[in-house]
């Protein structure tokens, strides 16, 4: 067994930095080291820990399924360590040049961003602060490949290593465009609960970033024994509204975002005609990330101009 007592430090790191980068070159950067060094180091630890760890893939390393496993913990160890050891620091906005990447829909790029961007522009104007898309399937994972400081998604169960924060409930609106022929001939204006057969029969643009045909709404309409039309699917909501605003098509978003958006595109705003559960959006982070004072500043911030959002008089699960 290896004796980790006496095990070195500076293997440690080498080790993070080869996992991260997959490359000797670039791990010695990432860690002050020669190429040379840091091949030394590699084969240390293979004696060491009596895996090959990484080999030659391309131009590129790739790990073993061990190193593989390491990854995480050994990352967490090294991120403790730097905490402990570089102690709390003072933080101001105001000369803050930090960069962080939020990823979210593009709900956020209306709802979040504009007010963002003038809050920032006072507070931390060197800070940089990027909005980029959900990756479908992998919201979790943006945030473990350091690719995402703050995800903004809806709840959901979330591993450990993920820091959480419940910012607002969202309740959901139909969507048409001013004067839709069918709606104006059964007599509906804005505000109105649409019928459920009409409902059901007119032609659904649905927003999913993975080109899935059901939705939240549908699985309110199959608690009554109902089906909806969806043809038509976006990855971003402004490709939804969009088409609801040059097509006889309806679409079910966010309430927000729906009453934003509909004077701006000649949207009428209807209620759906079945009880749609209220999604919980979240604000996750990894757990590295908690204590950092600039980190911590801006999901205060972020908290601080998304809660009013809020539609529905709902308390946040414990």
């Amino acid at each position: 067994m290896t004796n980790m007592a006496s095990f070195d430090l500076n293997l440690r790191r080498v080790l993070d930095a080869l996992l991260r980068e997959k490359s000797t070159v670039k791990a010695g950067r990432r860690v002050g080291l020669s190429q040379p060094a840091v091949s030394a180091a590699l084969g240390r630890l293979r004696h060491a820990l009596r895996d090959e760890l990484f080999f030659r893939r391309g131009q590129g390393l790739e790990p073993t399924d061990y190193a593989r496993t390491l990854a995480l913990p050994l990352r967490r160890i090294l991120d403790d360590l730097e905490a402990l050891l570089s102690g709390p620091e003072d933080f101001d906005p105001a000369t803050s040049d930090a960069t962080f990447k939020l990823s979210g829909s593009d709900f956020f790029a209306e709802m979040l961003m504009p007010r963002l961007a003038d809050e920032v522009s006072k507070r931390a104007p060197g800070m940089r602060v990027q909005l980029v898309d959900l990756v479908p399937d992998s919201y979790v994972d943006t945030l473990e490949r350091y690719e995402v400081d703050i995800a903004l998604i809806p709840a959901t169960d979330f591993p450990d290593w993920v820091d959480h924060k419940p910012v607002f409930w969202s309740s959901f609106s139909t969507i048409a465009r001013k004067d839709h022929p069918r709606l104006k001939n059964a007599g509906l204006k804005a505000g109105d609960t649409i019928p459920i057969d009409l409902f059901c029969d007119l032609g659904h643009v649905l927003f999913s970033p993975e080109g899935k045909l059901k939705a939240m709404g549908d699985a309110a309409l199959a608690r009554v024994g109902r089906s909806r039309r969806v043809v038509m699917t976006m990855p971003v909501f402004s490709g939804v509204y969009r088409a609801v605003s040059e097509s006889d098509l309806i679409a079910l978003i966010p309430s927000q975002l729906a009453e934003r958006i509909a004077e701006k595109l000649d949207i009428e705003v209807y209620e759906p005609p079945m009880r749609v559960e209220p999604a919980l959006l979240t604000m996750i982070w990894h757990r590295r990330s908690t204590a950092t004072p600039e980190h911590r500043w801006l999901r205060e911030l972020i908290t601080e101009i998304v809660t009013p959002l809020n539609t529905v008089d709902r308390p946040f699960p414990a």
